[in-house]
């Protein structure tokens, strides 16, 4: 539905319900922690890789934003990957997983993009051999798991790690369990501007965000037109996480901003206001093993 009417302009509303659209990050629920370790370590092992060239933490950095910095990734071609990496942190929390929601659940996806040809290019039997080979890893599997290493290990302990990446302790989190320091008076006003405009009404819940599909592009056109239908992602730690949209064609949180605001909701925004939705949106940077998450450098 691109056209129409013209876009209109941004306005403040003080709306105030009883309850908050966006909750609290809840505590990290209980894992195996051994198998929450051996994922870990299989998080970074090349040999999960076709060619051995790459693993899992090198597009998804966990000492950084739990992706890159790069407008698209290069595969094992060489070419450029249509879709831009979304940040590991916090996936657990997405109802599906993926720029287009097709996985289900962690295990689903780890396999998914093992054997993507471009990303890690893994058969997984020649993984297993490979891994196999290892005496050490085979003698940790079977007192962790009480059996050989094979596909559903190997899956499940990547998994676990994986639903460890939450990243707790946002001021805004803080704010929200009622610590009023947490966030300032212009940080509060962008949170307004946020639910009084309509951002809210795809980015809330735990997550803010990954828990709806959405059609991007509905008043005007936004990043690539294909796919068409994403789940919303995250906001959590957007801040850290540039460049923005499936295509990473947005450089600058501020650019994302302004365009979802024209693109979904047919408004245009004063920089004043870009300015104050992007204030409240850097309170939503959390901490992976008690360091801010923070952006590549």
């Amino acid at each position: 539905m691109e056209g129409g009417d013209p876009p209109r302009r941004a306005a403040v509303n003080e709306v105030t319900p009883s309850s908050h659209p966006i909750s609290i990050l809840p505590p990290l629920p209980p894992v195996d922690e051994r198998r929450r370790a051996l994922g870990e370590r299989l998080f970074g092992d090349p040999r999960l890789s076709g060619d051995g060239s790459r693993s899992c933490a090198t597009c998804h950095d966990l000492r950084t934003n739990g992706a890159t910095s790069r407008q698209r990734d290069v595969g094992l071609d060489g070419v450029e990957l249509p879709l831009n990496t979304a940040t590991v942190f916090n996936a657990t929390l997405s109802f599906r997983l993926g720029w287009e929601g097709r996985a289900r659940g962690l295990e689903v996806q780890t396999e998914t993009l093992l054997r993507n040809p471009a990303i890690m290019g893994a058969d997984i039997q020649v993984v297993l051999q490979r891994l196999s080979a290892d005496p050490g890893l085979v003698a940790e599997f079977r007192d962790v798991y009480r059996r050989r290493l094979d596909k559903a290990a190997l899956l499940d302990a990547l998994a676990t790690f994986q639903r460890s990446l939450v990243t707790p302790r946002s001021r805004f989190d803080r704010w929200l369990g009622g610590a009023a320091e947490a966030i300032t008076p212009e940080e509060h006003e962008g949170y307004l501007l946020f639910r009084s405009i309509g951002c809210s009404a795809c980015h809330q819940g735990v997550n803010i965000g990954g828990n709806l599909f959405q059609q991007h592009g509905i008043f005007h056109a936004l990043a690539a037109p294909e796919p068409r239908v994403l789940r919303v992602p995250s906001l959590r730690n957007v801040a850290a996480t540039a460049p923005y949209f499936h295509d990473g064609s947005a450089a600058t949180l501020e650019d994302a901003v302004r365009g979802m605001g024209l693109a979904q909701l047919n408004l245009v925004m004063e920089q004043a206001q870009v300015a104050s939705i992007v204030a409240f949106l850097r309170t939503l940077t959390g901490s992976y093993r008690g360091n801010p998450v923070t952006a590549p450098q």
